[in-house]
């Protein structure tokens, strides 16, 4: 299972705030299928196969332009491992148990 981070930034909206189009964001990650998906302060995390994370993507991408945005800047980090089952949660409780917690 892939695990991706990713972060859409709207260019030239006239103004500071992105939340609008976060939101926007969000609403197009409940349609996608195959994805289970986490909304942080800074980015989305998106994990499931690595097909199914690549259109969650590119759906991503692509909606501020449907909201009016003439340019978007799109940063994408993913972890694929494939020796065995990952998932956001299990990376944060095998740091946890290494800090014996």
């Amino acid at each position: 299972m892939a695990i991706a981070e990713v972060t859409v930034i709207p260019i030239g909206t006239g103004t500071t705030s992105l939340s609008a189009y976060v939101a926007e964001m969000q609403r197009v990650l409940e349609k996608q299928d195959g994805i289970t998906y986490e909304l942080t302060s800074m980015s989305t995390i998106i994990e499931g196969e690595l097909t199914w994370v690549w259109r969650a993507i590119e759906a991503l991408h692509e909606t501020p332009f449907l909201s009016g945005a003439k340019r978007v800047s799109t940063s994408v980090k993913i972890d694929d491992r494939r020796d065995q089952i990952s998932s956001s949660k299990l990376k944060i409780q095998s740091v946890q148990d290494k800090l014996g917690g």
